[in-house]
């Protein structure tokens, strides 16, 4: 692989994020980390921007910045928001929340980084999505905003497709991360009975995620765009 490809990847601190930032930079990309917080361990060689990704302003003036420095190859679009509640208890304020921090910052990353790649001649842009985008339970804003990824994904494949950029989402199911474990209660009835009807045995791990942006990262993986992806451990077929 060429040397020096840099790859921002959102919502890096911790879980999913920061397993993704891990295994592409043993995979040899230069990776950006981007989160609110920045972990006490993260690698000094590796740089990485603090800033809240649900404030526009400070969004468009850190981003500013990073595409300043070089051109970036890639980006993962990680960073996200899960509100919970069934339908009589959803508070629709939350819904901007999940909006600007599943969505618009897609899109102000994207934009961010999109002269850099049509400079560079390809790119790989990573949306990281959700099995409940097929629908789950006490997730409304959650899952509506998790399926509107996967359009988005689509349109941006077909519009950037012959820029040499591919474009794909990833869905996971469920991963043990802080974000599944304050969502889903582990003494739930419905938890339990989810994590036991998983066909391959086993909850996901944060690596499984990063196993399946490698993929589409590589630079031979350029001939699939517009996918959404199931990182589910079989649930999605066992569901249907």
């Amino acid at each position: 692989m060429e040397t020096q490809l840099n790859v921002l990847v959102t919502g890096a601190s911790r879980g999913i994020g920061r397993s993704i930032c891990d295994r592409l930079a043993q995979d040899g990309y230069t990776v950006t980390g981007i989160a609110r917080t920045r972990p006490a361990d993260w690698p000094d060689a590796m740089p990485f921007y603090t800033v809240d990704l649900a404030e526009r302003d400070a969004v468009k003036k850190t981003l500013a910045e990073i595409a300043a420095r070089a051109p970036y190859y890639g980006l993962v679009n990680n960073v996200g928001f899960v509100p919970t509640g069934r339908l009589e208890d959803v508070d629709t304020t939350e819904l901007y929340k999940a909006v600007a921090l599943n969505l618009e910052v897609n899109i102000l990353c994207a934009q961010a980084l999109l002269p850099g790649m049509r400079a560079l001649g390809r790119g790989r842009i990573i949306n990281i999505g959700s099995r409940a985008a097929l629908g789950k339970p006490a997730r409304t804003l959650y899952s509506t905003t998790k399926a509107g990824i996967n359009g988005m994904t689509r349109t941006w494949a077909l519009e950037l497709a012959a820029d040499g950029i591919t474009v794909n989402a990833i869905a996971p199911g469920p991963i043990a991360t802080e974000f599944f474990r304050d969502a889903n209660d582990a003494q739930n009835e419905a938890t339990r009975k989810l994590l036991a009807g998983i066909p391959v045995g086993r909850i996901g791990q944060p690596e499984d995620v990063a196993h399946a942006v490698a993929y589409f990262m590589d630079e031979r993986c350029g001939f699939v765009t517009g996918q959404t992806h199931y990182v589910c451990g079989g649930i999605t077929i066992g569901a249907a």
